[in-house]
């Protein structure tokens, strides 16, 4: 084993030894290069979570020799890269309006594709973030149970910067309500047993809230690295 990788193994082992077996945790290496997720690989990480579709490209394409790794979409879709995410992640976690998941849904039809997908929510007050209120999820839970090519299995939910605690857990537990009164619906291709929720700094208030998905960033890897060049 690398140092690289020694030194990730490490910080994942102490991070292992405080979620529960059913959670997945999700390595969140945007800005980090090819190098970085390699090293976290050999450490046995498997799932890696990545904001922008270009970055990801380049990054699988140094890495291609690898398998068995798990591809998750956590930043923000711009319309124009629908189709190439849809290609190159198996998790898409931030759908965040109807017109993206329709976009999505006939586009993996024509791929023979059916990605897991996260419908996002924001359920406070956050021009930082996007994501459906519960207003909007509410008026198109119908449309979003008619896309057969899209496999909607689960929520996000990032809630606002320089919340306390106690409302950020307040955020949490509200997503994993959303997810119950989705499920009491009984749609028939629409049904809700993940839970995206929590990072580096809130990932134990989201596990007690029944989070199932973690993405870890700075705990796994350090600061993040300055973004440089062009936006994608």
């Amino acid at each position: 084993m690398t140092p690289a990788a020694a030194a990730i193994a490490e910080r994942l082992a102490a991070v292992r030894a405080t979620i529960p077996a059913r959670v997945r945790l999700i390595a969140v290496t945007k800005t980090f290069s090819a190098e970085v997720v390699r090293a976290a690989y050999e450490a046995g990480l498997r799932d890696f979570g990545e904001n922008r579709v270009q970055e990801a490209i380049a990054k699988q394409a140094e890495l291609s020799d690898l398998s068995g790794m798990t591809w998750h979409l956590i930043g923000r879709l711009q319309s124009n890269k629908s189709r190439k995410a849809l290609e190159h992640f198996q998790w898409i976690h931030s759908i965040d309006s109807l017109k993206l998941a329709e976009r999505l849904n006939l586009q993996a039809a024509e791929l023979d594709l059916r990605p897991s997908c996260c419908l996002q929510l924001k359920l406070r007050p956050d021009p930082n973030k996007g994501g459906l209120t519960l207003a909007e999820l509410q008026r198109d839970l119908s449309d979003y149970a008619q896309m057969q090519h899209l496999n909607i299995t689960g929520l996000m939910a990032i809630p606002p910067q320089g919340l306390e605690p106690d409302e950020t857990q307040a955020v949490f537990i509200q997503t994993q309500e959303i997810a119950k009164m989705i499920n009491q619906m009984a749609f028939p291709h629409l049904k809700i047993s993940q839970l995206s929720l929590g990072m580096s700094a809130d990932y134990p208030l989201a596990i007690a809230a029944g989070s199932t998905m973690i993405r870890l960033g700075t705990l796994l890897f350090g600061q993040r690295q300055r973004r440089t060049g062009a936006q994608n």
